[in-house]
């Protein structure tokens, strides 16, 4: 397909613009996507506000951007698994397939993945991309695209809950409630965790944590997390948590209100890179930490439980921005934490 393309990207700290490009041509293994829409991350807000993570350091012009879901509309020669017309949630990392992380099928922890809108790869805040066609999952009749832009942080979740041993009859707690904290607790109940307890600090996510289908809520600003955790479980703490709040505080309740032998899932990472912890509480209950990097082998999964009514990923999204309104979009997800759950880019105008 010829023609040009509108593409938003960062032009410096806190500044979007647009630009126009070609059309991407696919390759024989990838197909071409018209893009429906794409969510805005933490770590699209993180590079806006900051120009980097870590060592990734944007160099505008950037595109950010790494949740997406469209409609494939061209086929590479050697694809045979998709035709034009079909709605796709789009796995943003491709690996390399050959090093010793890729062979074991630990495909997410490649040291040559190239990820979307991890710098200096451009994201998908554009209206086309070409994709490898091997990571581009077809949605059932019953999900739109926009659950499959969804994907890819509810992948993140499920691979919390994999990494947790997550499974029923056992008791989890969600430290943080944004984005990725609710598709955890909706992944820990589709995984048949009995009972789901979250906490944050802001009220408004907390509603919408109970809406969404936690068990219970613990608001860590007017209560003590540590004594209601183990009053709601009868004094024995928790089996499991995922923490995705990234702070020293939750990290430390949660080794506190832990019972012994339990486990950990660190999936939130701290504003510094670094935790102090009390490391002696943990060894005393001997605690099993594990840590999330992205996911592996999950958006088949992750698309089944949304098609078949397990998790409502409609159900986090509270604001949708148009693509001309990206500026605006960046902007009220990073001065509003507190109202907003979950913003996304509407790329495609008639999108349903």
């Amino acid at each position: 397909m010829e023609g040009k393309m509108k593409v938003a990207v960062m032009e410096g700290i806190g500044k979007m613009g647009f630009t126009e490009r070609d059309i991407p041509t696919p390759k024989a293994d990838e197909v071409l996507v018209k893009l429906d829409y794409v969510g805005i991350c933490g770590s699209d807000l993180h590079y806006y506000e900051t120009g980097r993570i870590g060592d990734y350091i944007v160099e505008p012009p950037f595109v950010l951007g790494h949740e997406p879901g469209g409609v494939v509309v061209e086929v590479g020669a050697e694809v045979k698994h998709l035709k034009v017309g079909d709605r796709v949630a789009l796995e943003p990392g491709k690996t390399c397939g050959h090093c010793e992380f890729c062979r074991e099928g630990k495909y997410n922890l490649c040291p040559d993945v190239i990820f979307f809108a991890t710098p200096p790869v451009d994201g998908v805040f554009q209206e086309y991309v070409a994709h490898e066609a091997d990571l581009c999952f077809k949605l059932p009749e019953n999900v739109s695209t926009l659950e499959g832009a969804l994907i890819e942080p509810l992948a993140v979740g499920f691979h919390a809950a994999q990494q947790g041993g997550a499974h029923a009859g056992q008791t989890a707690v969600v430290t943080g409630s944004g984005c990725i904290g609710l598709v955890s607790m909706m992944a820990l109940k589709a995984m048949g965790v009995s009972k789901v307890y979250v906490v944050d600090i802001m009220e408004k996510r907390l509603e919408k944590a109970m809406e969404l289908g936690a068990t219970g809520v613990i608001n860590g600003k007017d209560q003590n997390v540590v004594e209601e955790v183990k009053r709601l479980t009868g004094g024995r703490g928790c089996d499991l948590v995922i923490e995705t709040a990234g702070t020293e505080i939750t990290t430390r309740q949660a080794i506190e209100f832990t019972k012994k032998g339990a486990t950990i899932v660190l999936v939130g990472y701290s504003k510094s890179g670094e935790l102090t912890l009390p490391i002696s509480l943990a060894l005393d209950k001997e605690l099993t930490f594990k840590t999330v990097f992205r996911y592996r082998h999950i958006y088949p999964m992750a698309i089944e439980a949304v098609a078949e009514g397990k998790v409502n990923l409609k159900g986090i999204v509270t604001d949708v921005f148009d693509l001309d309104d990206v500026q605006k979009g960046m902007d009220y997800s990073i001065n509003n934490k507190a109202e907003i759950v979950k913003g996304v880019i509407k790329i495609n105008k008639e999108a349903e």
